[in-house]
């Protein structure tokens, strides 16, 4: 028999939104992992807020939301917002319900901004990590390391010499006026962005056109893939390496030896004898183009040079969703500080996406 074409919904609804959601749903064991590694930042919330005055929206609820903004490539808080509107899943994953008011984009976002002061994205792909179940797929002996350009926020005309010269007449041109850059020499010792003042001009590679940017880095570790550590830091030719020691300092303290893999970029002398007097093996391609490679056969010989340098590339899918379903590949924010808060919290919002394929494998 045809069903009736009822336009009128039902004033009630009785059915939970636990009920909603089927139990097999990746996001029900993402929600698990999302849940424990907030209960353990309980007191750097605490910190982070007044105890008295108006209550603010929670920060649990501020990161769940930003994580789904991150699973699902929404690109502004306004679209967030209009999504948690009718999104059943969004709203049981963030913990509102079906009756509570979504929130007013500018509310979220001016609530948002006062995690940046707790380096709570950091904290937040530690507190991941450190969950018994998942250390258990972490190597503790084999990591790779890679960069990538974070484009910035900010075009090329907002780019201006430091000593204030070349500034525009007041009566010409409006905010988007005619500019022409040809013959024109720009340098970071001599120009800086007036939108952003962080980010740098950087060239990806002979050939390539200057573009403002950040650096973001990530250090893998070569087992299962996942991001063991993430950092952003100015643009410019030593941060790649500067950026691995800092982050493999903390794994390679240690008694036993530790490899790190890495491509070309990091076939520098001192970089190498740095690695080695931290009994870090390098794992490094060797830059042999016009030059002679910081890497011998000491390192190449053995067979695990040629596993971390297959492995390696895998840091390059992070990179990839981090940038394309995430939205990094150009940043909403400005400053250092603000788009490397959104990087980290990109990487850890990866290993989130991959932890539920990998709890099922047999440990």
């Amino acid at each position: 028999m045809r069903g009736n074409d009822d336009r009128t919904g039902s004033l009630f609804s009785y059915v939970d939104l636990e009920v909603r959601v089927r139990q097999n749903h990746p996001l029900r064991t993402i929600r698990h992992m999302v849940n424990e590694a907030l209960l353990a930042l309980a007191d750097d919330f605490a910190a982070l807020y007044s105890p008295i005055g108006r209550p603010s929206i929670p920060p649990e609820k501020l990161l769940r939301a930003m994580l789904l903004q991150a699973f699902y490539s929404i690109r502004s808080e306004r679209l967030l917002m209009e999504r948690l509107e009718y999104d059943l899943l969004f709203r049981w994953f963030i913990g509102i319900g079906v009756d509570d008011a979504a929130w007013d984009h500018s509310v979220f976002s001016k609530n948002r901004d006062r995690l940046l002061e707790g380096d709570i994205a950091a904290k937040f792909l530690g507190a991941v990590l450190a969950q018994p179940r998942v250390k258990k797929l972490l190597s503790s002996d084999h990591f790779s390391v890679d960069g990538t350009l974070i484009e910035a926020w900010a075009s090329m005309k907002s780019v201006k010499p430091r000593d204030g010269a070349g500034e525009p007449p007041e009566n010409g041109g409006g905010r988007n006026a005619e500019a022409d850059f040809h013959g024109q020499k720009r340098t970071n010792e001599t120009h800086a962005s007036t939108t952003d003042p962080d980010a740098r001009l950087y060239k990806k590679g002979k050939g390539k056109e200057a573009k403002l940017c950040f650096m973001g880095h990530g250090l893998m570790e070569n087992r299962h893939g996942l991001l063991v550590d993430a950092c952003l830091t100015l643009a410019n030719g030593h941060a790649e390496r500067v950026a691995a020691l800092h982050m493999i300092e903390p794994p390679a303290d240690r008694p036993r030896a530790i490899t790190l893999g890495a491509d070309k970029a990091y076939d520098a002398e001192d970089f190498v004898n740095e690695l080695r007097s931290m009994k870090v093996t390098p794992h490094v391609a060797q830059n042999t183009s016009g030059r002679r490679s910081a890497i011998d056969g000491r390192t190449t010989r053995h067979g695990g040079f040629v596993v971390s340098q297959r492995i390696r590339k895998r840091i390059e899918e992070a990179f990839g969703w981090i940038k394309t379903v995430a939205g990094q590949d150009k940043s909403r924010f400005r400053g250092r500080d603000r788009v490397g808060w959104a990087f980290t919290f990109a990487a850890a919002a990866y290993n989130l996406v991959r932890l539920p394929k990998l709890l099922v494998v047999p440990i």
